[in-house]
């Protein structure tokens, strides 16, 4: 699915065999960027580079991932996977309420919990969590 275009570049959300965690594609046939977004935060993180031999530089790069984090260009990319995948990768996570941040379980954490479903509320632009032995979920205004 189209996100949008960038300097000529079609910025994606693949919709076959894919996996987490949510991210893009965007790239000539030369080279292909993933770059990872969150439903929690609004960072956008470079992944990877294929093949590295033709890496583009790093100002193009980082013009994509700001380009990603354009408000209504994240906003699409979170909707497309939304729409592809029904997932956003944050289940068997846990949620740190101290913190406000998602982390692995292998931390260990005091006041942190499992998250036990994850849904993205597109209408209202909010990311839910349910968390294990809690009756109120976590709502995260996107």
């Amino acid at each position: 699915m189209k996100v949008f275009t960038h300097l000529g570049l079609v910025v994606a959300v693949l919709t076959r065999n894919e996996h987490c965690p949510p991210h893009v594609h965007v790239g000539p046939p030369e080279w292909e960027a993933r770059f990872e977004f969150s439903f929690w935060h609004n960072g956008v993180r470079l992944w990877d580079v294929v093949p590295v031999r033709n890496k583009p530089n790093v100002d193009v790069l980082e013009g994509l991932r700001q380009a990603i984090m354009v408000p209504e260009n994240l906003r699409r990319a979170r909707e497309c996977w939304w729409q592809s995948k029904q997932a956003l990768c944050l289940v068997n996570q846990v949620w740190d309420e101290e913190q406000q941040e998602v982390a692995p379980p292998s931390q260990k954490r005091q006041s942190a919990r499992m998250i036990q479903t994850a849904v993205f509320d597109t209408q209202r632009y909010r990311t839910i969590l349910q968390l294990k032995g809690t009756p109120v979920p976590v709502e995260i205004d996107l």
